[in-house]
């Protein structure tokens, strides 16, 4: 009884694990400064080499040959918990009640990008390359967190290779481009892994959790997908763009590697839970695989020029997360074998984000710019966990751009505001999710040198 209690405790905990290797897939629309200081509204105007990944199709307006090379900081500070956990309490059998206040260490994201383009004199005709970390991911809690048991570290480092042709129909005043993408992610994890307890005599066990031992998994995966773009200038004073991203489906290879550190713990993975020394920790390896599928974009916007010097841009993105409806990993070795054919649950739902900006050229020298979007959280509350605590969030932005002989030169700021979230997905039996409430920010800074030769 005890060891198929631990066997589908660490299954749990495995595949609660594994969906730190989906949290790369909480897209980050900031890929450009210019954009991003206009809230993301890009997809009308287009009028930089970041166009690649905002709508391809916008090169096609570009001349010659360009560059802009970038970076984006994200600044995590603590995300605060109030409530209860699993873990929350004194183990193994005094847990899930007893409240607490628990924050996240302070993390930094650091996504460089890099995009190139280049317009023939003689045709219609654009080429791209955009290189870019579309879902970066840093995430920890204390080694003594009450959330150990569902993340200690996470991170995701993710490059994203796009390919692009654009063409232009000058008697129509549109322009159409497609690209491929390719994104390569390495993915570490690590946390600890806990089996509920059991006490016979409470009036509804289980109601307690037992230590097994230490969680790590690494592993890389490899997708192709594409995109493609229109964009439209049918009057001076207006513009109208689409751009389209399919799903990139991630087959995720790699290794868990699970360290026994209690009796409990050896049983788990096959040894007698009472082995004496030298058994007192024990060590597990296996091969793991799973399929994670990322969702498509679909991007609409329109652009307005009221004046020479003013330019306002609305956009409306649908991202489909409901791609990620559940994980379930496979592991090829035999003290593995409990762990196999345990699907997780996840049940996103495809969720629409809304954005609004404007620039405001003050001189030849110098653009003022600012923007503000609103996104949906895709993560039903029954499935919210604490790696990414999501919430439907704010984003306010200001940035600026400056004018020189080569090219020019944007810096952005932006704060993003998430929405209290109060949860009560608190589950004792799989010891996992939370009874209380989330709250974050985050801190952008973006700066962007474009050149043109």
């Amino acid at each position: 009884m005890i060891r198929s209690v631990c066997y589908a405790g660490a299954a749990c905990a495995l595949l609660g694990a594994a969906g730190i290797c989906h949290a790369a897939g909480f897209k980050v629309s900031e890929q450009g400064a210019k954009a991003m200081a206009m809230g993301n509204a890009f997809a009308a105007q287009a009028d930089d080499p970041s166009a690649l990944y905002f709508n391809p199709a916008g090169i096609s307006f570009l001349r010659g040959a360009q560059a802009n090379l970038g970076s984006l900081v994200i600044l995590v500070p603590q995300t605060e918990f109030h409530g209860t956990t699993p873990l929350s309490g004194t183990p193994p059998l005094d847990t899930g009640t007893t409240h607490v206040t628990e924050k996240s260490r302070r993390d930094i994201v650091v996504a460089p990008t890099l995009y190139a383009t280049y317009s023939m004199d003689r045709l219609p005709l654009s080429f791209g390359l955009g290189i870019n970390a579309m879902y970066p991911l840093a995430k920890s809690w204390d080694d003594s967190s009450v959330f150990r048991n569902q993340v200690q570290t996470a991170s995701i480092k993710p490059i994203n290779f796009q390919p692009t042709v654009a063409y232009r129909f000058d008697d129509l005043k549109l322009a159409v481009a497609g690209a491929l993408d390719v994104t390569y992610a390495v993915v570490s994890l690590q946390k600890m892994t806990y089996a509920p307890a059991i006490d016979p005599t409470a009036p509804a066990p289980p109601f307690g959790a037992y230590e097994l031992g230490s969680l790590g998994l690494d592993g890389t995966a490899t997708g192709v997908g594409y995109n493609f773009g229109i964009l439209w200038k049918p009057r001076p004073q207006y513009s109208f763009g689409v751009a389209y991203r399919s799903r990139i489906t991630l087959d995720v290879n790699g290794d868990a590697n699970f360290l026994a550190t209690t009796p409990t713990g050896l049983g788990a993975i096959g040894f007698t839970a009472a082995a004496p020394f030298p058994y007192t920790r024990a060590r597990a390896t296996s091969a793991a695989s799973t399929r994670i599928v990322l969702p498509d974009t679909l991007d609409l916007g329109v652009a307005w020029h009221p004046t020479e010097k003013l330019t306002l841009e609305f956009d409306a993105t649908r991202t489909g997360w409901s791609s990620f409806d559940q994980l379930l990993i496979e592991f090829d070795s035999p003290e593995f074998a409990a762990f196999n054919n345990r699907p997780d649950p996840r049940d996103w739902r495809d969720v629409w984000g809304y954005k609004f900006g404007g620039q405001y050229s003050l001189n030849d020298v110098l653009d003022l710019r600012a923007g503000y979007s609103f996104d949906n959280t895709p993560v039903p509350d029954a499935t919210l966990d604490p790696l990414l605590p999501d919430a439907d969030r704010h984003s306010f932005a200001v940035g600026a751009g400056i004018h020189h002989s080569m090219g020019t030169f944007d810096l952005t700021y932006m704060w993003v505001h998430f929405v209290d979230r109060t949860v009560n997905n608190q589950d004792m039996a799989a010891l996992r999710g939370s009874n209380g409430t989330f709250k974050s920010d985050a801190y952008l800074l973006a700066a962007n040198l474009n050149f043109k030769f």
